[in-house]
Parts: structure tokens; sequence; C-alpha cells
């Protein structure tokens, strides 16, 4: 019989630990939470320092009386939730609906699934810490207060079963606020004039820089038709050649903010489905010979840090399959960011000898994509700067200058195994032939002028509205992913061609609590109200009076919305198409997953049905037309409109021609190495491909 019970959150949690600790000690898993506020009511009793009104989450009943009976029948019970303010809150929790006492040490905690970490903080257990529960206890009673105290008026003046959120509300905002600076954007004509060089028969481009030292910009044709008509028939005489040799450093580990962008930008996840397999990777997978082991550190954190044993680790291992040269003086550090919590290590692998090929086979597909992006970018973090010969060229003809750079890589360093991604487009530079001051060019270099308009910012997409979020302050790395859901869920917007765009309904929303609920939706209130939960976990900061604060102002609000918030009817948008069923024309409905078209004769009539999008390209077995459509995962995909006759699909965007070897479509894919797009044949029998930028 077992001395010990230790409570974790999951199943695969409880087999990894369990194997590490042996017959001594029972492992459990409480399913997450055990007690929550209620669903039915506010469930905070304002009256009493906000007191709050737990209750045990239907289904946990049959949990907890395990949990009992085994806790009845050891010497001591251990609860070892996650490391962050929810497992703290867990932890407390348990000790409540057990009967323990949550001063003495009972609380253990690990950063990382693996014998010596597991076995190590058994050794040293702590009280649970309260300051942590009181920040999870403030942020859950903040978020209850704003979410039954407003809610309940935007049913009653717009339209039932919306919400209002804390941090969702700021997070639609932004969304709105930039599809206005979208709507509001007004183009500037501007020119580029490009002259194609050669030289020592060798291709490269010169753009129009300015005249003499100074930097000029066209903004009309006619300032074009200056400059040409300037040069004339001037030679192009190479002028200044400055060349230089540049560092380029490696991006830190993975913080979950970045874990999220990277892994929505290189491997299009989405950022629950990036924290849903990051959390399967830390609580343990089955490997042959070793059983259920931990692949990874904590996911959620914000911090850039790594353990010394970690480092060494890793510089051993760079020395030995990359060599010396690709091993710095000493381990680099990363600078952490502000209001980062530094209670956790950056995300890693536990091990680096568990490299990721040697695991392909045991990994599901996913598993297998993401650890190895985890692994890369923590083994590239730690290798040596990439050393780049650079040269700038200024190109003279008559009193006009044309500039030409290029770069070529001298020494790769860390760029040998990895490179962040971007959401920009990166024109990439050759490296110039070698040019000698007052060499003129021969041939005379044809110019190309071209007409360009500025672009309006780029709507969000899920990893550019993290980083938003991050970089404003709003939320913590266990809320971005939840967030995001949430805001699609309650149909403020849409993810369109993996953008996002509000809703009507979007931005109605936002009017109102700007108008009547201006802190909640303000981005500087909410960043405020984070470091003060912050303060609450250090222990600096009293949450009974952040919470009266808060409430005043939110009651204040309240009191004025009640008289004065206008009643809004939501006007249905027709379709051009009638229900199939009852004959009723049908009315377009904004969902989780975006727009369907639905009968508004619901609940009578409940007929509803995606919209097929076609995407002007024709099926190359039947010649109909290709829709988006969504599988049963809400995977896309572009399917056939000949279904079932046609079963012909696509699980590739097509990028609207044909290969030009085969006759198949082309298709758009991101290289999970370099996140470079290309353009690929969608016929598996042929390889031919093109970089996106290079494609028709």
């Amino acid at each position: 019989m077992a001395d010990y019970l230790v409570i974790v959150e999951s199943p695969a949690k409880a087999k990894t630990i369990g194997k590490y600790l042996g017959s001594r000690y029972l492992v459990k898993a409480s399913m997450g939470h055990v007690r929550d506020l209620p669903k039915s009511q506010l469930g905070v009793d304002v009256e009493r320092e906000f007191e709050p009104k737990y209750i045990t989450i239907r289904g946990k009943g049959d949990v907890l009386k395990q949990l009992r009976e085994s806790s009845r029948k050891v010497k001591a019970v251990y609860l070892a939730a996650d490391p962050d303010r929810e497992g703290e809150a867990i932890a407390w929790h348990l000790a409540k609906s057990l009967e323990l006492d949550p001063e003495r040490p009972c609380r253990v905690v690990f950063n990382e699934i693996t014998k010596e970490a597991v076995k190590d903080a058994f050794k040293h257990p702590r009280a649970v810490n309260m300051d942590l529960v009181h920040a999870q206890q403030a942020r859950r009673i903040l978020d209850r207060l704003v979410g039954y105290r407003i809610s309940p008026l935007l049913w009653k003046k717009v339209k039932r079963g919306l919400s209002a959120g804390r941090v969702q509300s700021v997070a639609v905002r932004l969304v709105v606020d930039r599809e206005r600076e979208i709507r509001g954007f007004i183009a500037q004509e501007y020119w580029s004039v490009i002259a194609q060089c050669q030289a020592h028969g060798e291709k490269f481009q010169a753009a129009f820089f300015g005249y003499g030292k100074g930097k000029v910009e066209l903004h009309s044709q006619t300032e074009v038709e200056q400059l040409l008509a300037l040069i004339g028939d001037a030679e192009f005489v190479v002028g200044a050649v400055k060349a230089s040799e540049r560092k380029r450093n490696p991006s830190p580990p993975f913080t979950t903010s970045s874990l999220q962008q990277e892994a929505a930008r290189r491997i299009s996840f989405r950022p629950q489905k990036t924290m849903s397999i990051a959390q399967q990777l830390y609580e343990g997978v089955d490997l042959p010979r070793e059983g259920s082991v931990g692949l990874i550190t904590y996911m959620r954190t914000d911090s850039t840090r790594i353990s010394e044993t970690a480092l060494t680790e890793a510089r051993a291992y760079i020395r030995d399959v990359y060599g010396t040269d690709y091993v710095p003086p000493k381990p680099r550090e990363y600078s952490v960011k502000k209001n980062a919590q530094d209670a956790h290590e950056a995300i890693r692998p536990t091990s680096v000898a568990r490299h990721p090929d040697t695991l392909k086979e045991v990994l599901s597909r996913d598993q297998w994509k993401l650890y190895r992006l985890i692994y890369e970018r923590f083994i590239a973090s730690q290798m040596a700067s990439a050393v780049l010969d650079t040269m700038t060229v200024d190109i003279v003809a008559g009193s006009a200058v044309f500039r030409a750079t290029g770069s070529k890589i001298k020494f790769p360093g860390f760029m040998k195994l990895y490179i962040e991604s971007t959401d920009e487009k990166q024109d990439e530079e050759g490296y110039l032939p070698a040019l000698q001051t007052g060499q003129t060019l021969q041939p005379r270099p044809p110019l190309k002028p071209e007409q360009h308009f500025t672009q309006p910012p780029p709507r969000y997409s899920e990893a550019r509205l993290i980083r938003a979020m991050e970089e404003l302050g709003i939320g913590r790395p266990s809320t971005y992913a939840p967030t995001i859901d949430t805001i699609q869920k309650r149909g403020y917007v849409l993810l369109e061609e993996k953008r996002f765009v509000p809703t009507e309904l979007g931005e109605i929303i936002v009017d109102l609590m700007k108008e009547f609920f201006p802190t909640i939706v303000d981005v500087d209130f909410t960043a405020r109200l984070e470091q003060q939960l912050d303060d609450v976990e250090d222990g600096s900061s009293n949450y009974i009076h952040m919470l009266g604060d808060f409430y005043r102002n939110l009651e204040g609000y309240l009191t004025v919305a009640e008289k004065s918030m206008e009643h809004i009817q939501l006007e249905e948008e027709y379709a051009d198409e009638h229900c199939e069923k009852c004959g009723r024309q049908m009315v377009y409905k904004h969902g989780r997953f975006g727009k369907f078209l639905a009968c508004p004769g619901f609940p009578e009539c409940r007929n509803a049905k995606p919209i097929l999008k076609e995407i002007g390209v024709n099926c190359p077995r039947c010649g109909k037309p290709l829709v988006e459509r969504r599988g049963k995962k809400r995977r896309q995909f572009f399917g056939c409109t000949g279904y079932p006759d046609c079963n012909y699909v696509l699980w590739d965007a097509p990028a609207g021609f044909n290969c030009k070897v085969c006759g198949e479509p082309m298709v758009k894919k991101r290289q999970s190495k370099t996140g470079q797009e290309v353009v690929a044949c969608s016929n598996p029998q042929c390889k031919h491909q093109e970089i996106a930028q290079d494609a028709r």
C-alpha cells in the first residue's frame, strides 16, 4: 500500500510522475479545477470583502470522493498542480476540499517532468503560496464582475447571448480600431526607378536614391520624367563602395507568446492547438524503453531564462555536432521584457539528447512538428552569431545617385539550424559583384520606373494579435489563446484569409463599451490591472483594495448605462437564396468559424448550411469550380462542387495557376525549415516548385 498521495491535474501527468516516484506514492488526477464560482449567479459577496462562494464543479463530486478516500489511507498528501497561479489555486482548492492544512509543506512544483526534477521537488515541499492564490482569485473575481454585471445589460439592450470580458473586450477593440484605421487610410502615390545593372557578367539592381548625398522620394510621374530627362544619356559610373561585416544574433528561446506566434507562422497551428500539443509534450509521451517522459519544460511562461544545466548541455551538443566555431565564448543571456514573470524557464526540450529525428516514429505528426520547432529554436539560441559580408554601392548617373545593397553569408552560425520567420514579406538581398570606384557600367543599365501606393496597416493575424496583446500588457501567457478563441465564439470577429475582421456585432459592442464603460476597453487601464495582479502575486499589494477600487468604478458606469444606453436592433442580412425546407429567404449568421447561411424561421426550421466560396480555380478532373470547405475538425480544404460524383480535394490553398511540368494546380506552401512561402505542384509525383514571389 502506498504511503503518500500525489494529486496532479491530468492522467497523462499522473502516469509520468508515478513512474518516477515508485510504489510508495499513489498518483491521482483531479482533472483540473474541482471548485469554481457558480454559473447561475455572481457568486461574489461584494459586501463582505468580495468573498467568493465556491461550489464543487458539476461532475467532480466522484473525483473528490475518490481523492478523499485515498487521502485517508496515506501518511501525507502532496499537491503537484502546475507551477503557476492557476496551479496554485487548484492546489488550494484541493487542500480545502480534502481538509488539508495549506500552511503545511504539501505543495510540490517542478518546471519540467523529468526524473531528476520531480525527485528533487519532493525533497523540498512547501506551503501553498497564498499570494499566488490571491492573484488568481482576484483575476477570477475581476472577470466575473465584468462578465456578470455588464453582460445582462447587453442582453437587454442589444441581443441575448452576448458577453463582455475584461480582456476579450480590449482584444476586440484592437481588431475594430485596426479595421477603422484601414477604412480611413488614404493611399499616397510614390514611384521607384530601378536600374537593371550588369558587371563582370553578373546582374544586379540599383534603386534611385537621390541627388548628391540627400535621399529624395518620387511622388509623381512628373517627377520621374524630370529624373529621366536629367539623366539623359549620362554614363552610369560606380561611386562610393562600402564593404562591411555585420553580425546577426539568434532569437531567444521560446516564451508562450513567441511559441504561439512562430507556430502560427511556420507550421500553421492555431494558438489553442499549439497550447494543447505543448501540454501533451510537457505532461509526458510514451517512449520506447523509457516509458512516459516529459519532453519540454512548462509551456506557460514569459521568461527567456535557461538553467545552467540546460545551457551546459546545449553548448556541449553544439560543439559535438557543429564544431567549436559554432559555440559562443560564453552562454547567451537574453533580456527579460518589462512585466515578465521570471518564475519559470523559457520553453525548451528537457533533454538535448532527445533529438527530434529520433522521435519521429513515436510522436504524432503535430507533436513532432512542435517539438522540432522548440528543439531547434533552443539550440539555435545558444549558437554563435552569423556573420554577413555586406556591400553598399552608389552608382552615379549625371547628378542622380542609384544605390545597390547586397550581402552574403560569411559564417552561418545559428542560421545553419534555424531562422525565425516573420509576418512581413522580406526582400532577399543577393551579393553584389566586385565593383570599383570610377568603374563605368557597360552596357548602360535600362531604367524601370514603377508606380506604387502606400498600403494601410495589415489586419491582425492570430500571431500579430498575440504579439500586440503581449506588447501592450493585455493578459498573460495563459490567457492569449483562450481570449482569441472566445472573441471568435461570441461572433465579434471573423478569421478571413488568416486575418481578423470585426463583425457588425463586434463593432457595436466596442462602441457601446467605449461610450459607457471606457476604462474596461482602455488598453492602459487593462495593462495597469495586470500589473496590479502581478503586485498581488509578489505580496506587495492587497487584492481586496484593488477589487474595491475597480468595483466602485464599474458600478458608477453601470448606473449611467442602465439609464442612458438605448436599445439597438440588429438588422438581418438576407442572402439571395431561399430555404429549401420552408421557403423563407435565408439570412447570414456569424458563428465561431465564420459566416454561414441559416433559416430565419428558427426554431421551427433549423436549416443551416455553409457558404461555399469559389476560389477561381477549376477542378482538373471534371472542370467544375473548386470551393473552400471545412472538415469535421474545422480544417480548411478545397473541394470540387461536383461532389459526390467528383471527390477531388486540395489540402493547400491553390495559387491560381497550373504546374508548368504536369498541368496540375499549383498550391501555396510554407517551408517548415525557413518559413519561406513557396508555390508547389499539388501532384505528389511531381516535385516542381517555385519561390512564392517569383511565381505568377
